[in-house]
């Protein structure tokens, strides 16, 4: 599992950062990536990386700001443009649906590819044999989402060793040996899985928050994650602005982390107002936390990897 942050700005887009877009690639897990927001120019930020539109499969909109949501007319027809004709699944506040249907008709822009929007409410949002997405309402100006992403358990690794001491023939009986079958040899042995195969792995858990104040669902919604994606518009010093307008600094999301005891923190949203030379010193804030803190920069790229995340140096430009 790999994010790549296309967008890690607040309000509107500046020299530095363009407005909010996190992609959650799952390649390797469904051949597919999902995205959490599409701000304005998303599709150009796409353009400067290794992504197929085509390859977008799940969309998740926090709240309808326009810094969340404006990318997404053209990404939507891009999409189309470029041959994708998987289905694209959308899902949001009440709300969503009109804007998008009418911004795609008004336009007269023609999607070739059977396009789904959900409008959600608190609970799982989606459920398949491999991920549970839950969402929960968070504290922002207008009604905001945060989502946890529940990757379920893996398969057991099959333990080659012992099957070759039992003379399993490689080939389909080992796949189904793996799949927890167990199987029955040419010489009339029963091999059973669970002599042959470790214990199931625990899939990942990633949090992503949209804009929120410090809240207890933005805890409750974290707990346990193995990441956790937090804005943090402002920092201590513009601590009222942030409980102003419904936004968090980034002392609050280490105190979500802490508070959930998630494992790793990635603070995006950050207001224009900071500049490059000022994450050290927003960092410097947060560094007593006993767990690795980072503030992504756009195009910034993680991997989680044997229980760590780990920064991609220039993996996608």
């Amino acid at each position: 599992m790999k994010i790549l942050f296309l967008g890690t700005g607040a309000g509107m887009p500046s020299k530095q950062r363009n407005t909010t877009a996190t992609v959650l690639k799952l390649l390797d897990e469904r051949g597919t990536f999902w995205m959490f927001d599409c701000g304005e120019a998303t599709q150009h930020q796409i353009l400067r990386t290794s992504l197929k539109p085509r390859k977008l499969e799940k969309l998740f909109i926090t709240h309808l700001h326009g810094d969340h949501i404006y990318g997404l007319p053209g990404l939507l027809g891009s999409r189309s443009f470029l041959g994708g004709d998987e289905e694209l699944t959308i899902y949001g506040p009440t709300g969503i649906k009109a804007w998008i249907e009418l911004t795609l008709a008004t336009s007269n822009t023609y999607i070739k590819y059977p396009l789904s929007i959900i409008e959600i409410e608190e609970g799982i949002v989606f459920e398949d044999e491999q991920f549970i997405v839950e969402a929960k309402l968070l504290e922002h100006v207008i009604p905001c989402f945060g989502y946890k992403v529940t990757q379920k358990p893996l398969p057991p690794e099959l333990l080659i060793s012992k099957t070759d001491a039992l003379r399993v023939p490689r080939g389909p009986l080992l796949k189904q040996l793996k799949a927890g079958f167990d199987i029955e040899l040419e010489d009339g042995r029963i091999v059973r899985s669970a002599e042959v195969t470790g214990e199931p792995k625990k899939g990942f858990q990633l949090t992503v928050l949209g804009d929120t104040r410090f809240c207890n669902n933005s805890i409750l919604l974290s707990i346990g994650s193995d990441v956790l994606i937090h804005e943090g518009t402002f920092d201590q010093e513009t601590s009222e602005l942030a409980r102003q307008y419904g936004h968090s600094t980034i002392i609050d999301a280490a105190n979500v982390c802490k508070e959930a005891n998630a494992s790793h923190l990635v603070v995006n949203h950050i207001s224009a107002r900071f500049m490059p030379s000022d994450i050290k010193d927003m960092l410097a804030q947060v560094e007593d936390f006993p767990f690795p803190i980072f503030v992504a920069d756009d195009f910034s790229e993680f991997e989680w990897q044997n229980g760590l995340l780990k920064k991609v140096e220039n993996s996608e430009r």
